[in-house]
Parts: structure tokens; C-alpha cells; sequence
């Protein structure tokens, strides 16, 4: 049983208890018990209050209140009854609590007594709901055993000094765990210490949950599955779910690290071969498959080429985190920054390797998200590789191109973090890449971008423009005025957009269309003004045609082409105009 550990739980019974002696707890013992019990009957379902203490003023020791009805328990420890022959001054006392009971109005009042009534007590107590709007119940030494029997927990824990005082005509006083924790621990270890003598290749290790106990298999050293074989057979319940199927295959056909956990459902039984004392059929049970400590490995510093031919078209350093072998192949985990990539070789000649790659570009800058996203594209695009060491090859094969959609998804990842980057070069401001991006915050990205490569770029966020006559008067502005296209252009003092909490600026830019014109009510104004001679400060709104866009540039580019907009190409976006 190579590569790892198997733990499984089976059900355990529960021991003898002893019953409380309550001619003995006393009054302070007598008010914990009931006052526990009824903490366990109601907390689910009720606001359970220990009022006044015992034998407050106002006829209250417990009151439960479910929404609007409330019930409240007196408690009276009298062992031996109330009889009329003796204690005369106990019914009296009952009479009296009950009275100082009905002024909160209860639903019900519960009288609370550690004996067994006679006939003629259980009357009295039952007559004083006579002509009154309350229900009257008794819990005797009866109703009290039998709540303590359903919780046994609570019964262990008040009878402890019993036992104690039994147990210590015995000399067994630790048995009973009175000194706590520190005796739990004694106890298990003196127990972990019988279980390691049972076998000098194999242990078992054992927890306690809830009414399950664990029992982990253990070797006690790495030759132990050669020296003393363990042969475990799992019989199933049916075909397992497709994700628990892959685990499987990954930890047991490949050796990878990783917890496996077949849960009662899915296994009929587990039988174990090997040394007597460990072997047996086992139903009822969850199995888990845990990976056995780390070996040391000879060498870490590693790297993943990716190859065409004997042509090295990608290579990324990692270091070496596992190598494993299961009954289908092999395995190698190398640790990149920021991922995790998982090789699993199969030993049948042909047959094509499989890759797991994770990764998370959280609090990394776009370079290091670059990498990633690099490595995930070569994985995708399917091809050979190999995982290198110094001393030749740990790892081979041939992996299969992923679907084209995945494929293109990657790319449009990458292109978001190239843009990204290029802003964060420009402007000297490096962050982690941002979790979140708006469709805006997108397309502004990408015009930043291309800006920054001297590109002219279509703006969406700037379809008009509004201008400031400064008095001076010519034909064009009153052809423009008059409704006629024109070339305008002007500048802003910065293109700027925030990122991630940054506000990041590319410096100024200059913004430009061939045929705009002004909006005809602001024209006839404007053209007004100027015949009176008062055009200066005048404003006026300019639009290019055909709801198309103001072009940008930035001031220091010396574009190639021209005010010619070169287009976003952003999936899913409409090109602006």
C-alpha cells in the first residue's frame, strides 16, 4: 500500500451510567439538574431564564417563553413528598409560589419535586388549577430519570462523584477522568503506546468524532508496504460521481497528493489483508486516502519546456514539488509563481498525457499574470513538453489542444493584462492587477493603450464638444453657425482613468473630427450675438455627423497614419465611428 494513508470510521456503543441518587444531590445538586434539563428539553425552541434564583419572591426559578406563552417551573426539593400527616408547611409553601406564579400570567406551571408522588400529593398539586386559566404539571423523580435517560450526557456528568467515590475503593480514580484533560490525555497516550506495540511495521492512529472513532493506518517507516504488505479492497455502492471518480483516478491511478474521501454512501465494505491484528472486513464505514509524508527530493529547480519537434518554442522555471506513481501512470507537480501545474503521464505506450493547471493572478502585476496566462495558452494550444532538471528529463508526453472557446478566452484575458501593463509602464504606477473592471474602465484601457503606441483612437466617452466664442468673427464660424460641417479640433489638459483605486494619467491630448456641426438652436443664437456685436463668451455645442465620435491623439505622438482611427478590437464591443 505505497503513496499513502487510509483512515476509516466505524460507530461506537455507549457505556453503562449510573443513576442519580437524589435522597443525596441536595438542594444546590437538585436546582443544577433541573435547571440543565430544562435548558435541553427548550433551548431549540424557547428563551430559557433562571429568575431570582431559587426561591425568589416572585414565585419564579425557571421561566421558558415561546412567543407569547410562557411557562414557569418551581422547584422544591422535598425527597420524602409533602404529605398532609407530616411537613404541614409544604403544601403551604406550594400554595403560596403558585399564587405569586399567577400574577405573571403563565400558560402553564410546572411543579418540580425529586420524589414519587402519592396519589393524594398528585391531587393537591392538579386542584390548584381549579378556576384558574393555567395549566398545572408535576415533574417527579420518574419524569426526571426518564429525561436524563434521553440525555444520558447530562446524567453522566451529575453522577460523576458516585462513581467517584466507588471507584476510588478500586484505586481506579484516573479511569473516571476526575482530573480532566490532563487524564484524557494520559489515558490516550498510554493507548496510542499499546496500539504502536502492536506491529513493528504498521500503527494505527485513532480520534473520537462525536459517536464515530477513526482509525488511521500508518506506516512507521517508508519500507513498510515491502516488508509487511496491507492489501485494502474497497467494494462499492454503486458508480461514484464524476468528481470524486477524477479524484480517484488522480490520487490512486497517478500518485498525486491529494485527499480522497469516500463517503458511507459509496462504499459497501473495506476489507484489509495483512498482519492478524489488522485484518478484517469493515461495512458502515468513510474511507480516506490521505498522501503519506513527503519524501525529500533529490532536486527542485526545474523547468517546463514546451516543444515543437525537437524545438524549444516555450521554457518556464518552477521548482519541483511531487513526483508519484499510481497503477496508471505517473505524476509531476512543479510550483510556479502564483499556480500549480499537475503532469499526469500514463504508462501506455501512445496514450496522451493530461495536465491540471491552476493559477490565480490575485495580488499579482500584470508581468507576473502575463507569465501565467503565457504558460496556460501553450497548455491550451495541446503539443509536446517536457519537465527538465539538470539531470535530464523527469517528465514527458503529448497533451491535447483544449477547445477553441477556452482557447479564445485566455486571449482575451491576456489582452486586458498586455493593456494593463503598457498604462502601468507608461504612467511609472505598479499595482496588482484589479479584480473587477467595468465595460468602460475596459474600453478606456484599451484606448490608453493604443494612445500610448501613438495611435489615433475613436472615442465613445466623447461625442461632443462645447466650444466658448471669443468675439472674433470670420465665414467659417458662420458657415459652421449656419448648420454647415466643419473640422474641429482642440485639446484636453489629460487623458486620465482609474484603476484599481489609481488614478492614472497620460498626459494631454488632442481630440479632432473632419465634419461636425453645431446644434441649430445654439447656432441661431450664436449668429444673433455676433450681429449685435456681443458673440464673446457666447457657447455653443459641436457634434461630429453621423453620430460618430471625436477622435484622439496624444500631443507629443507623431502618428503615422494621420487622424485615421485605428480600431479597439474588444470582443463583444461595438466599434466606435
Amino acid at each position: 500500500m505505497p503513496g499513502g494513508i487510509i483512515a476509516w470510521g466505524v460507530c461506537e456503543g455507549r457505556g453503562p451510567v449510573v443513576a442519580v441518587e437524589w435522597d443525596r444531590v441536595g438542594q444546590p445538586g437538585f436546582d443544577r439538574i433541573v435547571e440543565a434539563l430544562v435548558h435541553r428539553v427548550y433551548d431549540a425552541t424557547a428563551r430559557v431564564e433562571a429568575v431570582n434564583g431559587r426561591g425568589g419572591d416572585d414565585g419564579i426559578d425557571i421561566k421558558v417563553t415561546h412567543r407569547s406563552r410562557v411557562r414557569i417551573f418551581q422547584l422544591k426539593y422535598y425527597p420524602d413528598g409533602f404529605p398532609t400527616t407530616a411537613h404541614k408547611g409544604r403544601r403551604k409553601s406550594i400554595r403560596q409560589s403558585f399564587a405569586r406564579a399567577l400574577q405573571h400570567q403563565p400558560w402553564e406551571w410546572i411543579l418540580v419535586v425529586p420524589c414519587t408522588l402519592t396519589t393524594a400529593e398528585r391531587e393537591f398539586v392538579t386542584s390548584l388549577a381549579a378556576g384558574q386559566a393555567v395549566r398545572v404539571g408535576v415533574w417527579d423523580r420518574a419524569k426526571l430519570d426518564g429525561l436524563l435517560a434521553t440525555h444520558a450526557d447530562l446524567e453522566a456528568s451529575f453522577t460523576r462523584d458516585q462513581l467517584f467515590e466507588a471507584a476510588k475503593v478500586y484505586g481506579q480514580e484516573r479511569a473516571l477522568l476526575m482530573d480532566g484533560v490532563r487524564d484524557v490525555s494520559a489515558r490516550v497516550t498510554a493507548l496510542g503506546q499499546q496500539a504502536d506495540g502492536l506491529d513493528d511495521h504498521w500503527t494505527v492512529d485513532f480520534a473520537r468524532q462525536g459517536k464515530t472513532v477513526v482509525h488511521t493506518l500508518r506506516a512507521k517507516h517508508p519500507r513498510a508496504h515491502e516488508v509487511s504488505p496491507v492489501e485494502i479492497t474497497l467494494t462499492g455502492n454503486g458508480p461514484l460521481t464524476p468528481n470524486l471518480a477524477q479524484a480517484v483516478r488522480r490520487s490512486l491511478g497517478f500518485g498525486l497528493p491529494e485527499e480522497v474521501v469516500l463517503p458511507r454512501g459509496a462504499v459497501e465494505s473495506l476489507t484489509v489483508s495483512g498482519p492478524d491484528w489488522l485484518s478484517g472486513e469493515h461495512r458502515d464505514v468513510e474511507v480516506r486516502w490521505q498522501p503519506a509524508d513527503k519524501v525529500p527530493l533529490a532536486e527542485t529547480a526545474v523547468e517546463v519546456a514546451f516543444l515543437d519537434g525537437e524545438h524549444v518554442t516555450a521554457c518556464y522555471p518552477g521548482m519541483l514539488a511531487h513526483v508519484g506513481r499510481g497503477s496508471v501512470g505517473r505524476s509531476v507537480r512543479v510550483d510556479l509563481a502564483g499556480g500549480s501545474l499537475e503532469l499526469m503521464i500514463p504508462a501506455a505506450s501512445g496514450a496522451s498525457a493530461s495536465v491540471r493547471f491552476t493559477f490565480s493572478l490575485e495580488k499579482l502585476e500584470p508581468a507576473a499574470g502575463l507569465r501565467l496566462l503565457r504558460i496556460y495558452e501553450r497548455i491550451a494550444a495541446g503539443g509536446a513538453f517536457e519537465v527538465r532538471a539538470s539531470a535530464g528529463a523527469i517528465g514527458s508526453g503529448e497533451l491535447p489542444p483544449r477547445p477553441e472557446a477556452a482557447r479564445q478566452e485566455a486571449a482575451q484575458l491576456r489582452s486586458y493584462i498586455e493593456d494593463l501593463e503598457a498604462v502601468q509602464r507608461h504612467c511609472e504606477q505598479y499595482f496588482p492587477i484589479p479584480d473587477e473592471l467595468t465595460p468602460s474602465d475596459r474600453i478606456a484601457l484599451r484606448m490608453a493603450r493604443l494612445l500610448i503606441q501613438g495611435h489615433c483612437v475613436a472615442s465613445p466617452f466623447l461625442t461632443r464638444a462645447r466650444f466658448t466664442l471669443n468675439g472674433q468673427d470670420s465665414p467659417t464660424l458662420r458657415s459652421l453657425l449656419s448648420g454647415e460641417p466643419h473640422a474641429v479640433r482642440g485639446s484636453i489638459a489629460a487623458f486620465a482613468l482609474t484603476l484599481g483605486g489609481r488614478h492614472l494619467e497620460l498626459g494631454p491630448v488632442r481630440f479632432y473630427h473632419p465634419h461636425v456641426t453645431v446644434d441649430e438652436e445654439d447656432g441661431r443664437r450664436a449668429l444673433a450675438a455676433l450681429e449685435a456685436g456681443r458673440g464673446e463668451g457666447c457657447e455653443v455645442t459641436v457634434r461630429p455627423v453621423g453620430g460618430e465620435c471625436f477622435r484622439h491623439l496624444l500631443r507629443d505622438a507623431a502618428p503615422g497614419g494621420g487622424w485615421t482611427p485605428v480600431p479597439l478590437e474588444l470582443p463583444g464591443f461595438t466599434e466606435p465611428r
